[in-house]
């Protein structure tokens, strides 16, 4: 099993940047392909991000392209997601998680997950 305990959320104006961080403890971190999902108050929980194992390998969804990047240090058990412009509707509740299938968009492929941080972004 892996433990993943998510940092870095909080109030910030629109056109900011927050850093969000995953830590993760117990088994081989970088046998797990590395994931960040949101869910925003009264929506379902949506993909993202996600990172390869080596970290070779990065996908976003489309919203986040360009605004939003996704890193990990294998060393540190670490995985980040580095937010840059950030908008009102990207408030929401921000999960890592660790699964085994690369690039995955489906909540349902990953089997470990943080317990969540806060991002709130004011207009």
């Amino acid at each position: 099993q892996v433990q993943l305990v998510d940092s870095g959320g909080g109030l910030v104006q629109a056109g900011g940047s927050l850093r969000l961080s995953c830590a993760a403890s117990g088994r081989t971190f970088s046998s797990y392909d590395m994931g960040w999902f949101r869910q925003a108050l009264g929506k379902e929980r949506e993909f993202v991000a996600a990172i390869s194992r080596t970290g070779l390998s990065k996908y976003y969804v489309e919203s986040a392209k360009g605004r939003f990047t996704i890193s990990r240090d294998n060393a540190k058990n670490t995985v980040y997601l580095q937010m840059n412009s950030l908008k009102p509707e990207d408030t929401a509740v921000y999960y890592c998680a660790a699964g085994s299938t690369t690039g995955s968009k489906r909540a349902e492929d990953y089997h470990y997950w943080g317990q969540g941080t806060q991002v709130t972004v004011s207009s």
